[in-house]
């Protein structure tokens, strides 16, 4: 019997706070050009709790997707990738999609490397675009060398994988008409013997990639309580504070509000760098911003080349009057 070759383009999607987390409908818009200029289909895979709403799926056919499958357990109520993976694996033996897409969350990082492992297949990791070239292969493109070239990758083996940083591309648009394909299947395995989850702890409902306004701080800030001046403005501004990679090496924050190439992408409305001198990995988190503010005592420091407005000074003296200037700015507005 002949084997089943590759075709299609899988995404794998992913749920947060009972919800279908929005890189996939950033994914789709990629995904729906590769598909079509390959003439193959393009489909979703879901891992949910077993509480999640199946009329939330509707959106991903909506936005392209021509079909979209979904694996409800209680099993997945956490986020434990080695189950996952194990799944996901054996749905992708089984469908055999050429290509596979994956959100660079936090669970998508930990997630998409397992997976490739395991198909003993290649991925490329946290790509800005992704093109099809002549002979219908995925050209996945991503950042190298600091940011100082686009490198170009080709995958050999089947099925080409790649993660893409969430809020890199546009999300798919919404057709209304479209035709709604919605197959629930079952979990190939619902228990790992090799991990038990004793609890879980949260890190608060909002994510910073979602953040409006991000107030970071950087080696300027001195001490891991001071970071209660960011929080005081970001409060007051209804935002989030973000971090540098200097301050979760020294242990002052946690990975998770990290902002940079090896941290989260952010694009707020209004970014407020504090200490923050402005390294190309840290800009490459940050740098497409609506509004950037920078507070640093270097002149010649280069987050002022990328600074909407910039106040030279020591964060110490100039925070506290932002925070000050805003909160009677507020107050104006409520009189």
């Amino acid at each position: 019997m002949e084997e089943k070759k590759y075709s299609g383009v899988l995404i794998l999607a992913e749920t947060e706070h009972g919800k279908v987390h929005r890189v996939a409908y950033e994914l789709l818009n990629k995904g729906r050009m590769i598909a079509d200029a390959c003439g193959e289909s393009l489909s979703c895979l879901l891992l949910a709790p077993d509480t999640f709403e199946m009329s939330a799926c509707s959106e991903l056919c909506q936005r392209g997707a021509d079909q979209v499958y979904v694996m409800k357990s209680a099993a997945f109520r956490h986020p434990e990738e080695v189950l996952f993976a194990q799944n996901v694996v054996s749905f992708i033996e089984e469908k055999r999609p050429d290509t596979v897409l994956v959100g660079a969350t936090h669970l998508g990082r930990s997630l998409a490397p397992r997976v490739a492992a395991a198909l003993g297949t290649g991925l490329t990791a946290d790509c800005t675009d992704l093109q099809v070239d002549a002979d219908g292969n995925l050209e996945q493109i991503r950042p190298a060398f600091s940011d100082n070239i686009l490198a170009h990758i080709k995958t050999v083996t089947r099925p080409q994988m790649a993660t893409v940083r969430y809020k890199e591309f546009q999300e798919a648009p919404v057709n209304d008409g479209a035709q709604i394909e919605i197959r629930e299947i079952a979990p190939y395995i619902e228990e790992n013997q090799s991990v038990k989850i004793e609890k879980t702890v949260s890190i608060g409902d909002m994510d910073i990639t979602d953040a409006e306004v991000v107030v970071a701080g950087g080696r300027g800030i001195r001490k891991e309580e001071d970071l209660a001046l960011l929080q005081e403005l970001a409060d007051l501004l209804g935002g989030q504070v973000g971090v540098s990679r200097a301050l979760v090496d020294a242990g002052m924050a946690p990975s998770s509000i990290q902002v940079g190439y090896s941290g989260n992408r952010v694009k707020p409305k209004v970014y407020i760098a504090c200490g923050i001198s402005g390294a190309p990995q840290h800009l490459a988190g940050m740098k497409e911003a609506d509004v950037i503010i920078a507070v640093n005592n270097d002149p010649s420091a280069p987050i002022f080349n990328i600074a909407d407005y910039g106040f030279v000074g020591d964060l110490y003296e100039v925070l506290p009057q932002l925070t000050e200037h805003f909160r009677k700015d507020g107050q104006a507005d409520e009189r």
